[in-house]
């Protein structure tokens, strides 16, 4: 049983309440009463319309459902559908001349391209590593990873995979910052002077092909030069040069490492990577955003025996090339992701006893944690400009777009914020939002900071749509479909015609690899090559490496092409967007028995761990024992592609049971190593298989499909289970 304390009418667990009054409001401005009130008012004035908008989405699926069931086994019409979509509401009229109007923004949104990273709330280590992403070596990337081609070497230090790094680090800089004549791997010293980078080597005295490209350096005690700063695409470069160094004292001028600017921005995610189902989940996640605007978040590590205390990074000095002092941002940007607006939370409940929207709860107290950014004496500052970012995802067209403002526009009034400092960002991962997306951006035109594609919930979401319609592509198919090619340039090119360049971010979605690096630098190149500004990483290693991407590649002036090309316009019409990635191939059983393990498989290992552990993203094994990166939109969906096949009968419920149960004996031995881990098999009867069976053989009446209801569910369960 929760114990609660009674706020202007509201039933807040005691364990929020203590956080709110005692740790999140000193120190902002904001009385206790102040903001208990306006979280009423929250209540009051948006619970209902979030729940008629929340019957709106099921009303729009129900029809579409009917309109599929009635034309069963006729050829689809596309004609047809579109229209019947434009009757029913779902298809908007294109709004004219939208331009937004987004101000107070800072670089790193505007004019900063680069690599984001994506981080659960509720992992202090793992929120300071991301923080602190904003700089990593190159180096240690480079050695530490597949990236070369080859597996890591282990063990003692391996001096020829040291020179292949440097070899390959130096062919970069040739690449991205080349000098006049000669190449890097020549070159014996650096001399700062008069403004320019003179360099010494082999070739003789030569400087940088572009001299804008120096920023700045630093003298160490001995008034040696020890380090260099070079910029590429507006992110970077830092050559820390050190003769005494094991490295660089092999090295001809003395470079004993390569740090570059990487995770620019990082989502402090409320959201898909974490499992909050109560008030203690909810205080410990945004404690941690807390400490994360307050600059005092730390956290005990131990390693190799030895236990330090990690913390936030200060901001970097240098000595620019005109002999003035200059400072670069030691952390990433942070935004915060709050929930969607499905979700009800038990850490508060309203004057009649009901679950309040767990969005509305997010969007008060994220925010208001946030105050402390601008209120405390002294940097670093998260947002020099002034604006808090908050990503809001899993909204369903403009209506919901204009609720989520709406709901800002009070949050800041409850607060005492200036009107528009809240900045949102539009994940375009529902169907409803893709096929409106100008409309949507419409919405939010002075409020928006962020679009992104997020294809994994978005397919989901394309299948849990067309769940009628008949069986559909496998997974591996659908990032061919024609709707997801048409999807992912179609949100480019709606966000530039619609103003988002230079004031927006437009972002690409998640490497879900972590452990494939080389994979990953052959293809996530890709992603500033379509015009994304932002492109989400698995680890701050993965956004060093994937920051050499964008030191190739002028993403602004790649922008600026594809408008040329556009006209302002899209390359891929919506006609195409809305073609339903049917089946069209018949399947052999092997295929539809592998098709099956692959999901089952996969729905099993992250389940396990949200139920079971209250972990909400980790690094899944696949059935090669790839490791992949799981969260509920990858759960999403495989849950409805085999929801989607039992309905369609291209399997049954019998024989997808007997898939996850010999799946689960699987995932047992994937996990044998974890000393937390509470095996699947043999009973079957733990809540972990149980949540993926429900999100299984009730996923076709899942809400939209989503999973979190399900988890939700269990994971209660689970810690009703463990306190009793």
């Amino acid at each position: 049983m929760t114990d609660r304390v009674e706020k202007t009418g509201l039933q807040v667990a005691t364990e929020l309440a203590t956080f709110i009054e005692e740790q999140a409001l000193p120190g902002t401005g904001v009385e206790p009463d102040q903001f208990w009130a306006g979280l009423s008012g929250l209540v009051k004035a948006f619970g209902p319309t979030t729940r008629a908008l929340l019957d709106r989405r099921d009303e729009l699926q129900e029809t579409i459902d009917a309109w599929h069931v009635e034309r069963r086994g006729q050829p689809h019409d596309a004609a047809d559908y579109r229209a019947f979509l434009e009757e029913i509401g779902y298809l908007l009229p294109e709004p004219d001349g939208v331009e937004v109007a987004t101000s107070r923004v800072d670089p790193e949104i505007a004019s900063v391209a680069g690599p984001q990273l994506v981080v659960p709330a509720t992992n202090a280590r793992y929120a300071l590593n991301a923080a602190n992403a904003r700089w990593g070596s190159l180096y240690d990337a480079l050695y530490g990873t597949d990236a070369l081609g080859s597996e890591a070497p282990k063990g003692e230090y391996d001096p020829e995979r040291g020179r292949q790094v440097v070899a390959w680090a130096k062919a970069h800089l040739d690449a991205v910052a080349p000098l006049a004549k000669g190449s890097w791997a020549d070159v014996q010293a650096l001399a700062p002077s008069g403004g320019k980078l003179m360099i010494i080597g082999s070739m003789g005295s030569t400087t940088l092909k572009d001299e804008r490209q120096f920023a700045g350096f630093n003298r160490g005690p001995d008034n040696n030069v020890s380090d260099v700063f070079l910029r590429a695409n507006g992110l970077h470069i830092v050559l820390f040069l050190d003769r005494t160094h094991p490295i660089g004292k092999t090295d001809p001028a003395g470079l004993a490492d390569i740090v570059l600017e990487a995770a620019v921005s990082t989502i402090v995610d409320l959201e898909d990577s974490v499992a909050c189902v109560d008030a203690p989940d909810k205080v410990l996640a945004y404690g941690n955003w807390l400490g994360l605007m307050k600059g005092d978040l730390t956290a005990e590590i131990t390693k190799g025996g030895e236990t330090f205390t990690r913390d936030l990074n200060d901001d970097i000095g240098f000595i620019g090339p005109d002999g003035q002092p200059r400072l670069l941002k030691g952390r990433s940007l942070m935004l915060v992701r709050n929930v969607g607006h499905l979700m009800t939370t038990p850490a508060v409940l309203d004057e009649d006893g009901a679950e309040i929207s767990e969005g509305l709860l997010d969007a008060l107290v994220s925010t208001l944690c946030a105050i402390h950014d601008f209120k405390r004496e002294g940097g670093p500052y998260n947002s020099p400009a002034g604006s808090i970012y908050v990503v809001k995802p899993k909204m369903h067209g403009p209506e919901e777009v204009a609720l989520t403002c709406r709901i800002f526009d009070a949050v800041e009034r409850t607060l005492g914020l200036p009107a528009k400092m809240v900045k949102i960002g539009i994940m375009d991962e529902e169907r409803r939002t893709s096929a409106n997306l100008a409309a949507c951006i419409e919405a939010a035109s002075d409020r928006i900071a962020f679009v992104n594609t997020g294809f994994l919930d978005r397919t989901g979401d394309e299948i849990h749509t067309a769940m009628e319609a008949g069986p559909m592509k496998r997974k591996a198919e659908m990032k061919s479909a024609e709707w997801l090619s048409a999807y992912e340039s179609r949100n480019v090119d709606i966000a530039i015609a619609c103003g988002l360049k230079g004031r927006a971010q437009i972002g690409k979605g998640m490497w879900a690899m972590p452990n494939r690096m080389h994979a990953m630098l052959e293809a996530k190149i890709a992603h500033p090559q379509a015009g994304a500004t932002c492109a989400w990483v698995p680890s701050p290693t993965a956004a060093i490496l994937h920051a050499t991407h964008y030191h190739k590649v002028d993403v602004f002036k790649r922008l600026y092409e594809i408008a040329e090309e556009t006209g302002g316009g899209t390359r891929d019409g919506l006609d195409a967007l809305l073609t339903i990635p049917l089946l069209e191939t018949e399947l052999s059983a092997e295929e539809i028995a592998s098709e099956t393990d692959l999901n089952a498989q996969g729905i099993l290992g992250y389940v396990v761990r949200w139920v079971d552990q209250g972990i909400g993203c980790s690094t899944v094994p696949d059935l090669e024992g790839v490791g992949l990166m799981e969260d509920r939109a990858t759960c999403r969906i495989s849950s409805q592609a085999l929801a989607n096949w039992i309905h369609h009968d291209l399997t049954d419920a019998q024989t997808v049971m007997g898939a996850l149960r010999r799946m689960a004996a699987m995932v047992d031995e994937q996990n044998a190593g974890d000393p937390d881990y509470s095996p699947m098999s043999p009973e079957f009867d733990g809540l972990a298989f149980q949540a993926a069976c429900d999100l299984v053989f009730k996923g076709r009446i899942a809400p939209s499909g989503y999973t979190e209801p399900a988890l939700h569910e269990r994971r209660l369960q689970v810690k009703a289970k463990g306190a009793a």
